[in-house]
C-alpha cells in the first residue's frame, strides 16, 4: 500500500503519511526539471532518504512524464526518449521498480470543478462534460481549471493546433516507438513500466485518447509483449466511463499490472460524474468486486488510494489532501485483508 506524496513542498508532510498504519512507500517524483530532460541522481537520492527516514520505502515513480515531442513523434524525439531510458536506469539504480507515465496529449486529467459540494459538506474534484467544451482554448480565453499554472494561454492554443494531424492511429504508433525504445531499457533494470488511463477517457478539444476502454487497452498491450510493458489500472480514469467493465478489463490485463490507483465515481449523466468517498456506498463502482478481481487474476503490484475529498475542513492540492485517502487506505486494505483470507479458507 503506497501514497502519493509531492516531496518536501506537499502540504501533507512525510512524516504524518508514516502514521498511517497500512503504508508501506510514498509514490513520488522529481518535480522541478523540465519535462523530457534528466533527473540528478542527487534528487532521486534525496527522496529515497526522506522515505526511509520515515520507514518508508521509495520503490515507484508517478511520474516520469513523456514529453510532447515523443507524443507528436516530431524529429527531436529521439534526443528525448534516450533522456528518458537515462532516468529509468537511474531511477532502477536508487531501487525503483515500477515507473508511471501517461501519453494523453496536452492534459494528463481534466475537470470542469476542484472542489464542488458533496451533500455531506466534503467537496471534491467533477467533471462536466458541457462545462470543459465551453473552456475550449481554442475558442475563448478562459482558463481551465487546475491549468493555468502549465500553460499560457498561446502556448495551449499552439500545442492543441500541433496535434491537428494526430488521429488515434498516429498517436498509437508514435507510443510503439516509444515503448520499442524504453522497454529494453526496463527489461535491463527490472523496472516495470505502467502506463496510466486517459483521464477522463474519452477525447477532449479535437485530442486523441488511447488507453480508454477495453478494445484499445488489449491494443496498447500488443504493442510491445514484454511483461514489462504494464498498466496503471485506474479505477477512477476507466471508470468514470458507465461503459467499462472494470472486472473484465481487469481480466484483460491480467499479468501486465503492475499498479493500481483505487478510488471511486458517481456518474450524474452522460460524460458527468464527481469523485467520491472510496467506499462502494458512496458512488458507482463495485469495490470489493474490483480488489477481487485483481487478488484472482495474481495481483502483486503496488495499490495507493486516490483522489480524496477534502474533509473536516482540510484545505490543500485539489484531490491529494490528507484525511479522505488516508481513510480510503484503510478501507482498501482491510478489502484485500478479507479477499486474501477468503481466497485461504479462513
Amino acid at each position: 500500500m503506497t501514497f502519493r506524496w509531492y516531496g518536501p513542498g506537499d502540504p501533507v508532510s512525510i512524516d504524518k503519511i508514516a502514521q498511517i498504519p497500512v503504508i508501506d512507500s510514498v509514490v513520488s517524483a522529481v518535480y522541478d526539471v523540465p519535462v523530457g530532460e534528466v533527473w540528478s541522481e542527487e534528487s532521486i537520492l534525496s527522496l529515497k532518504n526522506a522515505a526511509e527516514a520515515h520507514g518508508l520505502t521509495f520503490e515507484v515513480v508517478e511520474s516520469v512524464p513523456v514529453h510532447e515531442d515523443i507524443k507528436l513523434g516530431a524529429p527531436s524525439r529521439d534526443r528525448f526518449i534516450a533522456n528518458y531510458c537515462e532516468n529509468v536506469r537511474r531511477l532502477a539504480k536508487y531501487g525503483v521498480k515500477c515507473i508511471c507515465y501517461n501519453f494523453m496529449p496536452v492534459f494528463d486529467w481534466l475537470r470542469s470543478e476542484m472542489a464542488r459540494p458533496l451533500a455531506d459538506g466534503s467537496n471534491s474534484l467533477a467533471y462536466d462534460e458541457e462545462t470543459v467544451l465551453s473552456l475550449n482554448p481554442l475558442k475563448t480565453s478562459l482558463s481551465l481549471p487546475g491549468w493555468d499554472e502549465s500553460y499560457t494561454h498561446e502556448q495551449l492554443v499552439g500545442l492543441l493546433n500541433a496535434y491537428k494531424d494526430i488521429d488515434e492511429d498516429k498517436l498509437f504508433a508514435n507510443l510503439k516507438y516509444f515503448l520499442n525504445a524504453v522497454i529494453p531499457v526496463a527489461e535491463e533494470c527490472d523496472v516495470n513500466m505502467a502506463i496510466h488511463p486517459d483521464d477522463p477517457p474519452w477525447g477532449i478539444f479535437g485530442l486523441p485518447r488511447i488507453i480508454t476502454d477495453a478494445e484499445h487497452l488489449r491494443r496498447f498491450l500488443a504493442l510491445n509483449p514484454s511483461v514489462r510493458n504494464g498498466v496503471t489500472f485506474c479505477t477512477g480514469s476507466f471508470g468514470a466511463s458507465p461503459a467499462n467493465d472494470l472486472v473484465e478489463m481487469i481480466k484483460i490485463a491480467e499479468g501486465r499490472i503492475h499498479f493500481a490507483h483505487l478510488r471511486n465515481v458517481r456518474h450524474d449523466a452522460a460524460r458527468k460524474f464527481q469523485e467520491t468517498a472510496h467506499p462502494t456506498r458512496s458512488g458507482s463502482l463495485d469495490m470489493l468486486a474490483i480488489v477481487r478481481a485483481l487478488v484472482d487474476g495474481g495481483f502483486d503490484g503496488y495499490v495507493r488510494p486516490d483522489h480524496g475529498r477534502m474533509i473536516w475542513g482540510e484545505k490543500g492540492k485539489p484531490g491529494y489532501g490528507l484525511y479522505d485517502r488516508a481513510l480510503g487506505a484503510m478501507y482498501l486494505y482491510g478489502l484485500f485483508e478479507a479477499v486474501y483470507a477468503e481466497k485461504k479458507g479462513r
